[in-house]
Order: structure tokens, then C-alpha cells, then sequence
């Protein structure tokens, strides 16, 4: 993670989104149902999920909340991994 402006498309970038999907689907929920959960417009999940959109520390919070994962041992390993 040298670059501070990286691409939506980076490597960091795209395995965060598999992570997400993956615990969204492992929970059951649609995109539509984990926007009701979050109390956000119908979209919003799908922007995620795409890539069309970033989380701001405070979504992200927000975002693991809503699917179950710890946000500090998230960033941990996002660390970890690409440091």
C-alpha cells in the first residue's frame, strides 16, 4: 500500500469487495436486504460491491458492522497482507 491514492481497482481494493460479498452471502442477505439492514438507499451495497464507490472510515465501520466483521481485525489484516 505505497500508493496512497490507489486504484478502486487494486489488488487491496478488490480482495476487501470479495471479503464483503462473501460474508453478505454467508449471512443470506441481498444487497437489497443488507441496505435495509443499514438503513441506506437501495444502491448503495451494489456501488460497494462494484467498486463504484469508497467507504469512508466511518461507512466502514458501519459496513462491518452490518455484516458481522470486526472492522480493527479487518484492518489488521489488510496490513498484514499488503503492508
Amino acid at each position: 500500500m505505497k500508493n496512497l491514492r490507489l486504484s478502486i481497482h487494486s489488488r487491496e481494493h478488490l480482495w476487501l469487495r470479495e471479503i464483503f460479498i462473501s460474508q453478505r452471502q454467508a449471512l443470506g442477505l441481498s444487497q437489497r436486504a443488507l441496505c435495509e439492514k443499514m438503513g441506506v438507499v437501495s444502491y448503495f451495497v451494489g456501488k460497494i460491491e462494484t467498486g463504484d464507490r469508497r467507504l469512508d472510515v466511518l461507512e466502514f465501520i458501519k459496513y462491518c458492522e452490518a455484516l458481522e466483521l470486526n472492522a480493527s481485525k479487518l484492518i489488521l489484516e489488510i496490513q498484514e497482507r499488503f503492508g
